[in-house]
C-alpha cells in the first residue's frame, strides 16, 4: 500500500506564505512522479504542481511565479512552498504519486486564506 503523509495546512492571511510537506516511502519517492492537487466543494480536483524523480517540474498557470514544488532526497519528502497566497487558493490540498498509471492520494490538508 502506498503511504503519503501530508502536513502543513492551516489558516493564513492574504499575501502570506505556507509550506506543505508530503512524506513518502523511499521506493515511491525514487521511482514515480509526485505532485500536489487541490479541491474545493463541488469542483473537480485540479493539478497544482508536479515533479519527477529527475527534478523536472510543472505548474498550473494559476500558481506560476507564486508556488514552488521541490524534493528533499535525504528525507523522502516533497514540498509545496506557497507565497503571495490569495483567497482563491483556499482548498483541500492532496499529495499524489503516479504509480503504474494511477494516482495514489494522501489524506489531504486544508489551506484557508482569509483575513
Amino acid at each position: 500500500q502506498v503511504q503519503l503523509v501530508e502536513s502543513g495546512g492551516g489558516l493564513v492571511q492574504p499575501g502570506g506564505s505556507l509550506r506543505l510537506s508530503c512524506a513518502a516511502s523511499r521506493m515511491i519517492f525514487i521511482t514515480y512522479p509526485m505532485g500536489w492537487y487541490r479541491q474545493t466543494p463541488g469542483k473537480q480536483r485540479e493539478l497544482v504542481a508536479s515533479i519527477t524523480s529527475g527534478g523536472n517540474t510543472n505548474y498550473a498557470d494559476s500558481v506560476k511565479d507564486r508556488f514552488t514544488i521541490s524534493r528533499d532526497n535525504a528525507k523522502n519528502t516533497v514540498y509545496l512552498q506557497m507565497n503571495s497566497l490569495k483567497p482563491k487558493d483556499t482548498a483541500v490540498y492532496y499529495c499524489t504519486a503516479e504509480v503504474r498509471g494511477l494516482n495514489r492520494w494522501g489524506q489531504g490538508t486544508q489551506v484557508t486564506v482569509s483575513s
